[in-house]
């Protein structure tokens, strides 16, 4: 199987660059996973899909405002931190711009001073372990300093910060949102719910590496980033629940499916746990727990497609999104949604 083989052809018009002003206001792709059927509607329809019984899960992880510009102390030279993974004693895991100037040893100021940052050690795909030193409270000058990391191929400015973050965001520690929760209102969810649905909330921290080009041509080969996963009792008990009745387990995003499916045993049983997973789902692999997605649209080529395509089919998934392009729909982060049923 060839990373090629996920390749399409995006005009680059049509990578959104704003959130609607409503958030349920975007586009719904509905595809039936077993016949590749297409249906068009718009997302605030999502609830007519899913029926009593059925199991919703979300993501409620968090976006910081990982992304810090600053200057070397010793030459005033611009370099920009991502924040990627907290260690411990105020030591994070980073990904820095330009990595050449940033040597153990260099120290980083941001904010004239209001936060420093010496980088420690060089680590694995050249990140930066960086010790940070500030007075007062780290997430209220990360919040005071600090940028939405958003993706690079969206160049607009993001006017209000909220609007990379779900509306049922909880624990801070994301570098990146769960794009697929972004269409949800409090309404949205309240309508679900009074129509005797389930929602599990689970916690996955986005790191980089899921959106990292895969660099290899053969699949098996490409290695994915460990990722922070929390489910609690109650989820656990959600989602077992919907099985054993028969019902479906539908999750809101790749990250909230890989969540689960890490976590499930064999016979597709979760229970509370914590951890790190690196899953890789692609096509060929056996889905546990899931039955449905709701998703954006996804990079070519990306771990993410190959995601959807494991679940749905690589020619159901291409002609779709084939046919996504042919309809305008708008794609990625910001970009309209897509229900594999």
């Amino acid at each position: 199987m060839k990373t090629s083989d996920f390749y399409y052809d995006l005009p680059q018009e049509l990578i959104a660059q704003d959130p609607l002003e409503d958030r349920a206001g975007s586009r719904l792709l509905v595809l039936d996973k077993k016949t590749g059927e297409i249906a068009h509607h718009m997302f605030r329809d999502i609830a007519g899909y899913l029926e009593p019984g059925d199991c919703l899960v979300i993501n409620d992880t968090k976006v910081i405002p990982a992304r810090l510009i600053g200057a070397k102390e010793d030459t005033g030279a611009k370099i920009e931190v991502l924040l990627l993974k907290r260690k411990v004693n105020n030591v994070w895991e980073t990904l820095v711009k330009p990595g050449k100037k940033a040597r153990p040893g260099t120290r980083i100021s941001f904010g004239d001073g209001l936060l420093v940052g010496e980088v420690m050690d060089v680590v694995e795909e050249g990140n930066r372990l960086i010790h940070f030193e500030y007075e007062g409270i780290f997430e209220e000058i990360l919040d005071q300093l600090g940028q939405m990391p958003l993706p690079p191929y969206i160049t607009h400015q993001l006017k209000d910060k909220d609007r990379y973050n779900t509306v049922y965001a909880t624990h801070e520690g994301s570098a990146a949102a769960p794009t697929a929760g972004l269409h949800f209102t409090p309404e949205l969810l309240q309508e679900i719910q009074d129509k005797g649905i389930d929602i599990a909330r689970v916690t996955l921290h986005v790191g980089l590496g899921t959106f990292r080009p895969v660099k290899v041509e053969d699949v098996k080969e490409h290695h994915m980033h460990s990722e922070f996963y929390i489910i609690d009792e109650e989820a656990a008990e959600k989602i077992n629940r919907a099985k054993e009745n028969g019902k479906r387990v539908i999750c809101v995003g790749t990250t909230s499916c890989r969540t689960i499916e890490a976590a499930a045993d064999e016979k597709g049983h979760l229970r509370a746990c914590s951890g790190w997973t690196e899953i890789f789902i692609y096509p060929g692999y056996h889905f546990k727990i899931l039955d449905g997605l709701i998703t954006n649209f996804h990079l070519p080529e990306s771990t993410l497609i190959m995601l959807v395509s494991a679940l749905a089919g690589r020619e159901h998934v291409l002609a779709a999104y084939e046919e996504a392009v042919e309809e305008r729909y708008r794609f990625f982060s910001f970009g309209d949604a897509m229900f594999i049923s």
